[in-house]
């Protein structure tokens, strides 16, 4: 697929997160592409489950599942890879590092590459094969099943292996954000991970895309602020810039807006 192609796609989808619903004219409209173009893209979304047809249109489909790993690693990859440099820039040489699972995470480790001598703690395996190139890290990993095709690892074992470590620095991502900034995940296991990083590191750095807020996930735990650093691309809608101002002080826009 075409990277303009790729990025008219998520256009739609960014669109869709604010409206919910929109008509194949006004999409023609906006992304300056015929009605055919439009139809043939919103064929594609809905077999991968992201919108649900309508007489004229489209309308969001909402769900509890979450994407593809594949999908989400190539979803906003442009800006994933712009707030990753941002946060790599905070992190230097001879210090420990927390990882979480997700693809934002793992892009961070990518721009992590030119670094040495950390000691990385994580079970997240792409953030591992990342940063298994530098010969001076340390990589440490717990034991358990592998997710596929994640390549992470999750279970009750987990948190409690994070417990033996402390770290400088924590990266960790999210499934979701609710309007009143409660963090959301798919997993309970997601959620007791994300937490034990966050207090167990002296830095923690929550990175994620404007599209995860007003994002549906089941399992609720943590909130915005009690992030040490938020790194995004842009700001989401202004239902919640509310809850973005009061962390105004902590937050980074790497495609600065106005909140």
């Amino acid at each position: 697929m075409s990277s303009k192609k790729r990025k008219r796609r998520d256009g739609i989808l960014d669109l869709m997160q604010t409206h919910k619903s929109v008509s194949v004219d006004e999409l023609a409209t906006t992304f300056g592409v015929s009605a055919q173009t439009v139809r043939r893209d919103i064929n594609q979304l809905c077999q991968e489950n992201l919108l649900r047809r309508r007489h004229g249109g489209a309308d969001l489909f909402e769900k509890q599942l979450n994407q593809p790993y594949q999908q989400r690693k190539t979803t906003n990859s442009d800006a994933k890879a712009a707030i990753a440099q941002a946060a790599a820039a905070l992190i230097p040489d001879d210090v420990t590092v927390f990882f979480s699972i997700g693809t934002t995470p793992a892009f961070v480790a990518e721009a992590l590459r030119a670094r040495k001598r950390l000691t990385v703690v994580t079970n997240n395996l792409n953030v591992v094969m990342a940063l298994s190139n530098e010969p001076t890290n340390r990589l440490i990993v717990p034991g358990g099943e592998v997710r596929l095709p994640d390549l992470d690892i999750l279970g009750d074992e987990v948190p409690r292996f994070f417990q033996g470590y402390r770290a400088d620095f924590g990266i960790c991502g999210v499934a979701g954000v609710a309007e009143d900034g409660a963090l959301l995940d798919f997993h309970a296991s997601e959620v007791r991970v994300r937490e034990q990083i966050r207090i167990a590191c002296e830095t923690s750095i929550l990175v994620l895309d404007h599209t995860k807020f007003g994002r549906v996930a089941p399992v609720v735990g943590g909130h915005l602020g009690e992030v040490d650093r938020i790194i995004m691309d842009r700001a989401p809608d202004a239902r919640f810039a509310p809850v973005l101002g009061r962390v105004a002080d902590r937050l980074t826009l790497v495609e600065r807006g106005p909140l």
